[in-house]
């Protein structure tokens, strides 16, 4: 059964119900626009992106992540054997953790494990499926913002300390979506929290395989055949994903691009078919980039659209994968006491 949170915030402006639980538990919808076009509806699900309407070319507009028409949709993906966490944020910690284990100083913590004996995406729950508490919402002429909160308690998934989270995510009147995470615990701790929307910038019922990509990067984080981090690193176009240069997306991908300057762009879609421009920034040390997924083939979105392995692109901007057991990788200890914060920002474009 799902766990879930007290999760409704009335303003009736921009809220409905959108579904409820098997436990009763309801599940709303929150949309917000800005004055240039963006239409954004947010669930409280897992604090899930649902829909995202740019204007793109010829006076249209595009939904350009995939998504569910109804909350059995999202439900019922979490009970695929890969499921595809479709529009929402991951945490506690976002990638793999080897072994579904880690050490904070002398001490040893073994983690709930749901990819064979390594721990995805914060386990077998984390918290893309829980119902997260929306804290406040403004609705203004040119921009929007909307805050959900989540209290992980203690041992959840057997990670250590009470971890309090608020996400807020802000439409600005540069057509821009800002996404500020915050979190505390009440003990030392790992954290990692990435979102997880599947782009599309042609539309959410097509691939992505005619759009160009750019990473900003050279550089990869090295893995194994089952994507577990070496420690080491690898040189992007020798795994054959050098997009420093814009090209075609890739077809399958799902690696870590180190990141070295946070005030650069990290990422760039773009296509030709809507005029559309998403550019990506973050202060984290990589975005995952990740095309075909296994569980695709099988589900059916919004409108009826059949998704594929090559429906939709994501970029985790993210911490390292494992980080926990690098001593090389950037740190992913959350102290007792201290912040942990994170920024991202998606931007929006005509071309």
């Amino acid at each position: 059964m799902e766990k879930n949170h007290i999760s409704h915030f009335s303003d009736n402006s921009v809220t409905k119900l959108f579904g409820t639980l098997g436990d009763g538990t309801e599940v709303y919808k929150y949309t917000l626009t800005n004055h240039k076009g963006l239409e954004v509806a947010f669930i409280t699900y897992g604090a899930a992106i649902q829909s995202l309407l740019v204007d793109s070319k010829n006076d249209t507009k595009t939904d350009v992540v995939l998504g569910f028409d109804t909350i059995e949709g999202y439900v019922g993906s979490y009970n695929l054997p890969s499921p595809p966490y479709f529009g929402a944020i991951i945490g506690r910690y976002a990638g793999r953790i080897a072994n579904g284990s880690f050490q904070i100083d002398d001490k040893l913590y073994n983690l709930d494990k749901n990819l064979g004996e390594n721990t995805l995406h914060g386990g077998k729950f984390g918290f893309c499926r829980v119902n997260w508490e929306v804290k406040g919402v403004k609705q203004g002429t040119d921009s929007a913002s909307i805050t959900f909160s989540y209290t992980s308690p203690d041992g959840d998934e057997r990670f250590p300390g009470e971890l309090v989270t608020e996400v807020t995510y802000m439409l600005t009147s540069e057509n821009e979506i800002k996404i500020d995470y915050t979190a505390k615990s009440s003990q030392d701790t790992v954290i990692n929290l990435t979102q997880h929307s599947y782009f599309n910038l042609d539309g959410h019922n097509h691939d992505v395989l005619g759009q160009q990509l750019m990473v900003n990067s050279s550089v990869l984080v090295d893995i194994t055949d089952d994507g577990i981090p070496t420690g080491s690193y690898a040189e992007a176009d020798e795994k054959g994903f050098d997009f420093k240069i814009p090209s075609g997306c890739p077809a399958k991908i799902d690696n870590s691009f180190v990141l070295t300057a946070n005030d650069q762009p990290a990422a760039i879609l773009s296509s030709d078919v809507t005029g559309l421009k998403m550019t990506v920034y973050t202060d984290q040390s990589s975005v995952h980039i990740y095309v075909g997924g296994n569980c695709f083939g099988t589900i059916e979105g919004k409108e009826g659209a059949a998704y594929h392995p090559q429906s939709g692109i994501c970029f985790e901007t993210q911490n390292f994968p494992d980080a926990p057991n690098h001593d090389n990788f950037p740190n992913a200890i959350l102290r007792k006491g201290d912040t942990y914060t994170q920024k991202t920002i998606w931007k929006f474009e005509t071309i």
